[in-house]
């Protein structure tokens, strides 16, 4: 497939824009080392982590097969990474070669589209629960059921966390800490353990 989709390999610092909110859509990018973050950034300056790109994870795909000419969102590098680029006609264009593996790598694509498609209706319903303590608490418990494991480690630190539930970090912090004290979750940086996760459940139904 390579010679077939003719990809470029890229490497950034951490901290680098790997594309920018606004920035000529050239392709899709596929995470070969390293982690990257999509974020959603707002004219007040604010900023929403959409997810978190760690490697063999894929990000640009929607706009591929859309008219959209621009990337509508900022990715940019959480520690040193390196990114293979592949050209958006490579991928949506037909192939020349008449290549077999065209076919199944569009098919993967298409059930890549349809997955972030269930992450993004997700991240909805985190944002439609209104309190703190309430996202903090779906968050750790829907983390634990797909899991399946009391011990959790989270690939985002206490920033992005919340970020992603779209809550200031000292509020969310002080939620945490009082699941803590009831003996909910204990934690540490971003390795938390459920001690009693039917009370974890029962909190976003009261």
């Amino acid at each position: 497939m390579l010679k077939c989709l003719e990809p470029k390999l890229k490497s950034y610092k951490k901290n680098d824009y790997i594309f920018s909110l606004g920035d000529s859509f050239t392709g899709v990018g596929v995470m070969l080392e390293g982690k990257a973050v999509v974020l959603n950034q707002r004219a007040s300056g604010d900023r929403d982590v959409i997810s978190v790109l760690s490697p063999g994870d894929v990000f640009g795909e929607i706009v591929a097969f859309s008219e959209l000419a621009y990337w509508p969102n900022t990715v940019q590098a959480f520690e040193n990474c390196k990114v293979l680029l592949i050209p958006k006609s490579r991928i949506s264009g037909e192939c020349s070669k008449v290549c077999p593996w065209h076919r199944s790598l569009i098919e993967n694509f298409l059930k890549l589209l349809s997955e972030k498609a269930l992450v993004l209706n997700k991240k909805v319903q985190f944002l439609a629960i209104k309190g703190i303590r309430e996202k903090a608490a779906t968050y750790l418990y829907e983390k634990y059921k797909e899991i399946g494991s009391k011990d959790i480690l989270l690939n985002l630190n206490r920033n992005d966390l919340a970020d992603f539930l779209s809550v200031s970090r000292p509020s969310m912090s002080r939620e945490l800490c009082k699941l803590r004290d009831e003996g909910i979750i204990d934690f540490h940086l971003n390795s938390f353990k459920i001690l009693n996760p039917e009370a974890l459940k029962l909190i976003n139904q009261l």
